[in-house]
């Protein structure tokens, strides 16, 4: 199986080109299933219905969130009837909508895909850990699912990589989300799950992590209200990382994927 995965959408910038190019990716690497993190898709904070729609419109099989999932209240009931956008797991238990999604493909083969969020420099959570090994406790990779996929949105690295060694083997991959800058770290870790502790943005990165430079400046130079945050509109880059599985669900490679922009292109091989 091939999986693709692209990084947090920042902006228009970012939603344009992602919904321009997820077509292209999709037919031309293959892709069995895609998965878009967009909690930074509606001007860096959160996302609106209709952006949603455009992104599984554009080939996502689902959408995940994180920190922001909440920024726009129109994607609360949204969530509650869109089972394929999935906020993350650990949120306190009465939180609206889910943090997994079970797909069925064509073939018939099963596809998990989680989301948790670190706690480390974040809000306070529920622990990401034994939020997931509930869910592992029922599904199996390799006996009840082809492939388990984990967006892990959160701010430190060392918390990514934890949780990646503590899940290795039980699922496919553990990929970073929320730091918008590709980290070098991809590896298939001894288990056989591939990691990445960050896979990036799609979004302008002539920016401080996709926000306009004049402003993210003033707010680490001056300690007064300034003007508020907004995503840069330059030229986006898309980055993400493609997977690709054997029969028993665990990683066989994994590729990072860097498309348009201002970073050096990559791009995985068929």
């Amino acid at each position: 199986m091939r999986i693709l995965f692209l990084g947090d959408v920042m902006g228009r910038t970012g939603r344009d080109a992602v919904v321009s190019a997820l077509p292209g990716l999709r037919r031309d690497l293959k892709i069995d299933v895609a998965v878009v993190n967009a909690e930074n898709a509606s001007h860096g904070f959160g996302l609106a219905p209709d952006m949603a729609e455009a992104i599984f419109a554009a080939g996502a099989d689902a959408i995940t969130l994180g920190n922001h999932s909440w920024d726009r209240k129109e994607i609360i009931p949204y969530i509650a009837q869109q089972k394929r956008l999935i906020r993350p797991i650990n949120y306190p238990p009465g939180t609206p909508g889910e943090g997994a999604v079970d797909i069925t493909l064509a073939d018939g083969r099963r596809v998990l895909i989680l989301q948790a969020m670190g706690r480390l420099f974040m809000d306070a959570m529920d622990c990401p850990f034994r939020a997931i090994e509930t869910i592992l406790a029922r599904a199996r990779l390799g006996v009840t699912h082809a492939a388990i996929l984990v967006d892990f949105h959160g701010e430190a690295t060392s918390e990514k990589m934890a949780f990646a060694h503590a899940f290795d083997g039980a699922v496919s991959a553990v990929l970073g989300t929320h730091t918008h800058c590709p980290t070098a770290d991809h590896q298939v870790l001894p288990g056989g799950t591939a990691f990445m502790a960050d896979v990036g943005m799609c979004g302008d990165y002539d920016s401080v992590i996709g926000m306009g430079k004049a402003p993210a400046i003033a707010r680490f130079t001056r300690k007064m209200p300034g003007e508020r945050l907004h995503p840069a509109d330059g030229e986006a880059t898309i980055c993400g990382a493609v997977i690709e599985t054997g029969a028993d669900g665990k990683a066989l490679r994994i590729d990072p994927l860097r498309l348009g922009g201002r970073l050096s292109p990559m791009m995985p091989s068929v």
